[in-house]
């Protein structure tokens, strides 16, 4: 099983691959952290790319590529694995295709969190103020203005990726408006065939 997790900043898509992973048994692979554990472990893709960043530049598709690469022929990719954050725009989805189509696989489904962009400007509002409330400091994340320009590059970026995604009858909504357990149950309804189980527990708790 290899899913693609899609959906705008803010829209829940760590919680949700946290919850495929726990469920499924596949590994979560996050472009963020894979960089990271590349670059710890002193691969030579992981080097490649600490250069790269230390130059304060952008890690071009070739190295990120190279890092997924590496990454799921790890065994807990054996089963499968949930992308979360790649790809992000139509040459890196094709490059992915080819890289997996080599190792004889393929995406199952792509999922695509739908949320009302409005209101997670205002969570995000909220939280800023409620924090400035506290004392507390705003999290990077939760910097309304930074948020927003965040949202237009999803939305000019990787949005166009869809209709890729789209002819090859892969993608699948789901409304991520909705709390975070019924988010998961129709999530779970899409990689279990439709037979949903009650809650979002591994398979071995809920038979």
């Amino acid at each position: 099983m290899i899913v693609v997790l899609f959906g705008p900043p803010a829209a829940g898509k760590g919680t949700q691959a946290a919850r495929i992973k726990l469920t499924y048994g596949i590994a979560h692979l996050s472009t963020g952290d894979m960089l990271r554990a590349a670059i710890a472990q002193g691969s030579e893709t992981g080097l490649k790319a600490k250069a790269i960043m230390d130059e304060g530049k952008l890690v071009p598709d070739d190295v990120v590529l190279g890092i997924i690469a590496e990454r799921i022929v790890a065994p807990d990719c054996s089963k499968g694995f949930v992308l979360d954050g790649f790809p992000r725009t139509v040459n890196q989805a094709k490059a992915l295709d080819l890289l997996l189509s080599g190792k004889e696989r393929s995406i199952g489904h792509v999922v695509v969190m739908e949320v009302n962009e409005a209101e997670l400007v205002k969570r995000v509002e909220n939280r800023a103020s409620e924090a400035r409330k506290k004392g507390d400091p705003v999290r990077p994340d939760d910097d309304p203005e930074t948020f927003k320009k965040r949202l237009a590059v999803y939305k000019a970026e990787t949005t166009p990726i869809l209709p890729y995604y789209e002819s090859q009858g892969k993608i699948r909504r789901v409304d991520g408006m909705k709390p975070i357990d019924e988010v998961t149950a129709q999530i779970d309804a899409i990689l279990s065939g439709g037979k949903a189980r009650k809650s979002w527990l591994p398979k071995w708790l809920t038979g």
